[in-house]
């Protein structure tokens, strides 16, 4: 019996922001209708384009208007977007809630975001927080959520990046490391070491700080996340670098223990939160952006 070859269709979500942005001639205004970036509507166009093999809009600066393949194709698009709401779903359940999704790092959620994130619920339960995972220095364009914490310089253009807290930085090892290596006696001493890597935590900023002339080091365990560095150091792989809200119970545990009194106090990076002007003008959005500056203002 013959097999019948799969049928690719277009995502839905790149057709109703095709259909919204015929009918208002207008990214902006077809992204606040589907609660999501500019750029996140931009990002769904062009999916939709790729899938058609054919341009949709014409562009004049910010001003759109339908190619005459869009004329056609928003009729058929139309029609099944129809097709798809009008079809009867008894049991399903309308969400009226306001919702935020919000882009953050891993280590920054288990560390700052969840031990405070009770408060915000109890504050403004009719606001549904949704959170998705990405890596520090590596998913740097807004998307499919409203607003991002990044770890990094700060310097991100065309978008609104405000500082939320700056922390030392410092060198941490276990206990049981030191006694195996004969202990450390000053930051020279750390030739004998195995220095855990992190691109989220450069070790030549730190050096400097301690008047050691040495280059990054490229050889040792690296990882890509703060927490999983930690981690490491616990198990005593080596000696790292970390932050004081990072490791303040598992010093507290006597799991670590900082080495030297060297500190990096203006380190490389530090957390921001980034997000696109717009957004300010959903008020459920406005509200989580103040109250986590509010959480963050005044950290110790």
């Amino acid at each position: 019996m013959a097999t019948r070859a799969l049928i690719r269709l277009p995502p839905v979500h790149a057709l109703s922001a095709f259909e919204s942005a015929a009918r208002h001639a207008s990214f902006a205004v077809a992204a606040t209708e589907l609660c999501i970036t500019p750029s996140a509507l931009s990002h769904r166009i062009r999916l939709l384009e790729d899938y058609t093999g054919e341009r949709l809009f014409n562009r004049d600066g910010r001003a759109i208007s339908l190619s005459g393949f869009g004329r056609r194709y928003l009729d058929v698009v139309r029609v099944a977007l129809r097709t798809l709401t009008d079809f009867p779903l008894p049991h399903k359940k309308n969400i009226s809630q306001p919702r935020v999704k919000i882009t953050v790092p891993p280590t920054f959620t288990r560390c700052f975001l969840i031990p405070r994130l009770a408060d915000f619920v109890r504050e403004h339960p009719e606001i549904i927080l949704e959170a998705f995972l990405s890596v520090p220095l590596y998913d740097l364009s807004l998307s499919e959520t409203d607003l991002e914490v990044r770890f990094g310089t700060g310097e991100y253009q065309g978008e609104v990046a405000e500082k939320l807290f700056e922390e030392p930085v410092f060198a941490i090892a276990s206990p049981r490391y030191l006694e195996q290596i004969g202990g450390l006696a000053d930051p020279a001493d750390l030739q004998r070491a195995t220095l855990l890597r992190s691109p989220l935590e450069p070790w030549q900023p730190w050096f400097e700080a301690a008047g050691l002339d040495w280059p990054e080091p490229t050889t040792g365990f690296r990882v890509d996340d703060l927490g999983l560095l930690l981690e490491a150091v616990r198990h005593g792989n080596g000696v790292a670098l970390t932050r004081k809200h990072f490791a303040q119970e598992a010093i507290a545990a006597g799991d670590v223990v900082q080495i030297f009194d060297v500190c990096l106090n203006t380190p490389s990076y530090a957390y921001y939160l980034v997000y696109e002007q717009q957004v300010l003008e959903r008020p459920e959005v406005a509200t989580f952006i103040a109250w986590l500056t509010a959480n963050f203002k005044n950290i110790k």
